[in-house]
Order: C-alpha cells, then sequence, then structure tokens
C-alpha cells in the first residue's frame, strides 16, 4: 500500500464522525422521502397543472431539501436556524397538505392510493425527526476535540464502571458477611444452649446424689474407727498386713489406775511421766496428752516418747507398754504399736542404735503378751 494511499485513508477515517453519520442518514431519507413526494403531486397535479405540474412538484420538494440542509449549515446561529426553521414548517405543510387534500376529495369514491397515504405522514416523520434529532447532534468539532471529549467520555465511563464493580463488590461482601454472622450467631446460642442444658443435668444429678448421701450418712453414721485408720505415706510405706481392731489386753497387776489400786511408788512414777509428757509436747509444739481422754497420733508419739526415754537403757515396746496403761492414757494397739515403730525408726535414722534386746522386743506381735 503506498503511502499515499495511506494518508488517504487516514484522512477519510478522520473526516468520518458519528455526527456525520447521522446527517448522512437523515439526509438520504430526506432525499427518499422528497422524491415519494414529487410522485405522488405530480400524480396529483398533473391533470390540473399539465406541463406545469412537472416543474412545480420539483421547486417544493427541492426547496425543502434545500431549507433542511441550511438549517444544518446555520448551525449554533439561533437567529439563522430559527428562520430556516419556521420557512421549512411552512413548506412541509404545504407539501403535506397536497396529498392530505387529495385523499379529502377522494375520501366519497373510495378510491385510495398508498402512496397517497404514505406522503404525507412521511413528509411529517422526516421533518419531526430533523427537528428533534439536530440540535442533539451538537456543534460540529475538528477531529482533536473530538478525541478530547471520547478520551473523558471513556475515564467517565471508565470510572463509573469501576464503581459500579466496587458496590457490586461490597454488597455481596455485606451479605455474605451478614449471613456468616448469622451462623455464627445460631452457632454460639447452640453452644450457649447445651452449656446451659448440662449445667441443668448435672445440678439435677448432684442434688439427687446428694439428697441420698445425707439420707445414708443419717441413717448410717460411720463409727471413730473409720478415721482412725491411718493412710500409708508413700515414702514410708511397707508391706504389712493391717492391724486386726481388737481390744486392748492390759495385765491387771502392772496397770495403775489410781491411788487404791498401786503403790506410792507407781504413782511417783506416773506423776514423774506426766510432767515429762508436759515438757516434750511443749517442746515439740503439740498439745498436751490427758489421761483418760483421746488422743491424736502427735500426742501419743509425745507419750511414747517420753516413756522411751524415762529409764536408761531405753525401753523397749513390751516395757513401755504397761506404764503407759498404767498412767491412763487411752489408744488402740493397731495405733500405738505402729507409732511407736515409726519412732524407733526415726531415731534410728538419726544415728541412735537400738540394742538387740529391744529390738527383738520391739518385734514381737502383741500376742505373746
Amino acid at each position: 500500500m503506498s503511502e499515499a494511499k495511506e494518508k488517504w485513508i487516514t484522512k477519510a477515517r478522520a473526516a468520518v464522525s458519528a455526527r456525520g453519520m447521522v446527517l448522512s442518514a437523515l439526509g438520504a431519507i430526506t432525499v427518499g422521502v422528497a422524491i415519494l413526494s414529487m410522485a405522488v403531486s405530480y400524480q396529483i397535479l398533473n391533470p390540473a397543472f399539465g406541463v406545469w405540474a412537472s416543474p412545480t412538484v420539483g421547486a417544493l420538494d427541492a426547496l425543502w431539501v434545500v431549507l433542511q440542509a441550511t438549517e444544518v449549515l446555520a448551525a449554533n446561529n439561533r437567529p439563522r436556524v430559527q428562520r430556516v426553521q419556521w420557512a421549512g414548517l411552512a413548506l412541509t405543510a404545504v407539501i403535506a397538505a397536497i396529498p392530505t387534500a387529495d385523499l379529502i376529495l377522494a375520501r366519497g369514491t373510495g378510491d385510495f392510493d398508498l402512496a397517497v397515504v404514505l406522503a404525507p405522514v412521511a413528509i411529517v416523520a422526516t421533518k419531526g425527526a430533523w427537528w428533534l434529532v439536530l440540535p442533539a447532534l451538537g456543534r460540529r468539532v475538528s477531529r482533536e476535540t473530538r478525541q478530547t471529549i471520547r478520551d473523558r467520555r471513556q475515564a467517565v465511563a471508565d470510572r463509573l464502571e469501576q464503581m459500579e464493580a466496587d458496590a457490586a463488590d461490597r454488597r455481596e461482601f455485606l451479605q455474605v458477611a451478614s449471613d456468616l454472622q448469622k451462623q455464627l450467631g445460631k452457632a454460639e446460642a447452640d453452644y450457649r444452649e447445651a452449656v446451659l442444658k448440662s449445667q441443668q443435668t448435672m445440678t439435677e444429678t448432684l442434688h439427687g446424689q446428694a439428697q441420698t448421701t445425707a439420707q445414708t450418712l443419717t441413717a448410717k453414721p460411720l463409727p471413730d474407727l473409720v478415721s482412725q485408720i491411718a493412710l500409708p505415706d508413700l515414702d514410708g510405706w511397707e508391706p504389712t498386713a493391717p492391724a486386726l481392731p481388737v481390744a486392748p489386753v492390759t495385765e491387771p497387776v502392772m496397770q495403775v489406775s489410781g491411788p487404791e489400786g498401786g503403790t506410792d511408788d507407781d504413782a511417783s512414777r506416773t506423776a514423774a511421766l506426766l510432767v515429762t509428757v508436759a515438757e516434750v509436747a511443749s517442746v515439740t509444739g503439740v498439745p498436751t496428752p490427758v489421761p483418760d481422754a483421746s488422743l491424736t497420733d502427735e500426742q501419743i508419739t509425745v507419750v511414747l516418747r517420753a516413756l522411751r526415754h524415762s529409764e536408761v537403757p531405753p525401753l523397749s515396746y513390751r516395757q513401755a507398754m504397761p506404764a503407759y496403761r498404767a498412767a491412763g492414757f487411752k489408744g488402740g494397739e493397731e495405733r500405738v504399736r505402729p507409732l511407736w515403730r515409726a519412732l524407733t525408726q526415726a531415731e534410728r535414722t538419726e544415728g541412735e542404735t537400738e540394742t538387740e534386746e529391744e529390738t527383738e522386743e520391739s518385734e514381737e506381735p502383741e500376742a505373746a503378751r
């Protein structure tokens, strides 16, 4: 393709515009309607005007097309446009009146020609199209100005489309967030309802069990023997059989229960023992054991320590128990023997050694007494 031809194509493209295309289409329609009007008017006026019918009709339709073209050329000059518009309207009325009058005159005969009917309608419609479309086309501008306007309109259109897309995205986001919020709220409500139901079930179950336990404790109270059972310690536990809960057996000859059944020597020993027990309890911070009263494990240990070291060498279990009973201290065999064993074990740990005799005696069962 030659350079001259390319320049011609470029100029042709620059000359073509949307305004020009609209004007070209309206111009072609106007010319077609003018030809139809000329044919119809000539057919109507020919019998009356004869030879003069052709130039008369041609002049009227040519003038109608010229006035319409002049209106386009007047552009935005309102005084000129106004005059041309009024002249065009008047000429349109004249041209449309010819076939209209013929239709009115031929109404009684019933002889109608379709072209005669369409001619006035086409003339009026064409003029109306020019009247409506021409002001909307605007002014004729250069290619650069049209490009600038197109760019600005395109930028505005892009921005509007982007805004609509953003609004659609925001609307979709809010809708999804609303649905998720509803689902989350329902899930939280279900969870709280489940927690409340579980609390209700637990409360009803515990309340019923508490009432049953209270009735059992009231009807069947446990004796003190149960609370006196010592629980094993992990560090000092040894695999031994538990002591049988038998009643303590005392020897009437060795037990001193009071001034009536004992001698003055036994009474003095008991008094000395009570003094020693009080001193040991004060040193260890344990309440002073009292004869004929229920004692704790710590108080029994204080009494046993005082008895063990009341003589030299220390007393054995068999030697200490008659004095323990004679002093009036309470405590079953199942409590006293483990405490005595723990006492001697603690003393061995501290470095004190026992004689073979007291070791053998401390290990003898109570049944040998």
